[in-house]
């Protein structure tokens, strides 16, 4: 009995239904092509085969399932998935090869080798095409990037107050240990903002987590890391790590090299038109493709991390998903030094996804946060950077943030010309967003509008050609008088009127008088 029962458990299995119905629709599809347009002898393909075409579609559902094709991806390698799939081909083939000879034997009807031959090889050629991308796309799900986080904590400090101060010996013996593993400047930097001589400040440089790890919780207030974030695989997790072990308002130091550092330094070393031909497939290597899901962890497996290529907006973006504050930065000798304070324990410290689009949460009607599509402009994890962007650097006119770090050269080109805005369409499309109205913003930008304009926005959809192109307004308290201008103007003559009015404001603004978004 157990025998017969392990051999049932061999045989039978239950499929994944996903893989019958991309076969199914294959097999439709392949062969509904290849009678309309191949160039067969009969004057009626379809009525010829369709007995050809059913009896080659159960031998090829019934042998996959027997050759246990249609199990989970997940649960096998792509060795014994090639496998069973030639097992299934070679079968399948040989099956149709003896039917045709059997029916022409009959005198029934004779099929063309060829016909068989033609939808073999399509049916196999895509069966790899499709095998090989699922694979990939599980291989590439499988990032490792979540972190097993420490236990919740209430106000923490750290567990030991700091010894005595060092001696002038000893803190120049500190100092020049710093300084062989980054530079006399950037201890000089570190100096004038941090107590480096501290017994509660750690150094180190490393881009193995592990040692991160082996740091005792709350041990020290100051954690600093000189081996360059560049060089380092799984930066989210060692930020997660360094969040954990600190106590509430410690502060951490890390390095990099910005990306326009490295575009600089390859531009510099070539002439001329060389150096761009240079300059762009590196730039497709080291940045582009370690941003796209399907071939992230191939890259970084094969590069293991090292020399990669950072935005110091992606950084200091990171950090402050990871739950730190910015406190300062400096660039040093082509290094760029960011000293982060904790402020939070996130939730959650994962590997996030960056394509073409970007979904952002929008303030709507009835206070509703409501998601927008663009195309991206900005670098990876900029969302998180609005608030330092402009607690720092505060806002421009026109009300945009001033030097705006976390636009792109591309970006910039495409919000000039408001390419980046095409996807909103779907919001029109949706109902969330109507084609005259003020312009969605973020939680914290709505934030820093008056309660009165608050108020009122709540009472309107947002729209996609905003007030702000009818008046031009410069200063942050313009655009608020321009937008309850307009908001008081649909409650007194009606949406419909006011909106009519202001779409052709906009028209005139945009194309006689240039008006460009920026």
């Amino acid at each position: 009995m157990n025998q017969v029962s392990k051999r049932s458990v061999i045989l039978f299995y239950k499929p994944y239904w996903v893989y019958i119905v991309f076969d199914i629709i294959l097999l439709i599809l392949t062969f509904v092509i290849i009678l309309a347009w191949a160039p067969l002898s009969t004057q009626i393909p379809f009525q010829k085969y369709y007995p050809f075409a059913i009896v080659f579609s159960l031998l090829w559902l019934v042998i996959s399932y027997f050759a246990h094709r249609y199990v989970r991806i997940k649960f096998m390698r792509i060795g014994v998935n090639a496998l069973r799939l030639l097992v299934t081909t070679i079968l399948v083939f040989g099956c149709m090869e003896g039917y045709i000879e059997l029916v022409s034997w009959l005198g029934e009807k004779e099929y063309s080798i060829w016909m068989l031959l033609t939808v073999w090889l399509v049916m196999l050629g895509v069966s790899v095409v499709f095998m090989l991308f699922w694979h990939a796309y599980r291989y590439a799900l499988n990032q490792e990037d979540e972190i097993e986080r420490a236990p919740e904590r209430g106000p923490q400090s750290v567990l030991f107050p700091p010894e005595l101060s060092l001696t002038d010996e000893q803190k120049a013996e500190v100092r020049q240990h710093m300084a062989t593993v980054s530079s006399e400047e950037a201890v000089r930097f570190l100096e004038e903002n941090l107590d480096i001589y501290s017994s509660n400040t750690y150094t180190v440089r490393t881009n193995d987590i592990y040692n991160i790890q082996r740091i005792k919780y709350f041990r020290y207030d100051t954690i600093i890391n000189f081996m360059l974030l560049n060089n380092v695989r799984g930066i989210n997790k060692m930020f997660g790590i360094v969040n954990d072990k600190l106590p509430d308002d410690g502060l951490f130091v890390c390095c990099f090299v910005r990306q326009s550092t490295l575009k600089r330094q390859v531009l510099m070393k070539y002439p001329p038109v060389i150096n761009w031909l240079v300059y762009f497939p590196l730039y497709i290597y080291k940045r582009v493709i370690p941003k796209i899901f399907m071939t992230s962890r191939l890259y970084y497996d094969i590069t293991e991390g090292k020399d990669r290529v950072l935005s110091k907006a992606e950084v200091m973006g990171r950090l402050c998903y990871c739950g730190f504050d910015i406190v300062n930065e400096q660039k040093i000798n082509d290094v760029t030094y960011v000293i982060a304070r904790r402020s939070f324990r996130p939730k959650t410290v994962v590997r996030r996804y960056y394509g073409i689009f970007v979904k952002l949460n929008r303030v709507g009607k009835n206070g509703k946060i409501f998601p927008v599509y663009k195309f991206r402009t900005m670098h990876p994890y900029s969302e998180y950077l609005q608030p330092y962007i402009y607690q720092r650097y505060g806002l421009r006119e026109g009300g945009k943030l001033n030097h705006d770090i976390r636009v792109s050269h591309t970006g910039r080109f495409m919000r000039k010309y408001w390419i980046d805005e095409l996807p909103m369409l779907l919001n029109l499309l949706r109902g969330d967003m109507k084609l005259v109205g003020v312009r969605p913003i973020s939680k914290h930008y709505f934030s820093l509008y008056s309660e009165e304009l608050q108020q009122k926005r709540i009472h309107h959809k947002p729209g996609l050609l905003p007030p702000f192109y009818a008046d031009m307004p410069k200063t942050l308290s313009e655009i608020e008088a321009s937008e309850l201008k307009y908001l008081n103007r649909c409650e007194e003559k009606g949406t419909f009127s006011t909106d009519f009015i202001y779409f052709w404001k906009i028209f005139y603004t945009i194309i006689f008088c240039h008006a460009r978004s920026h």
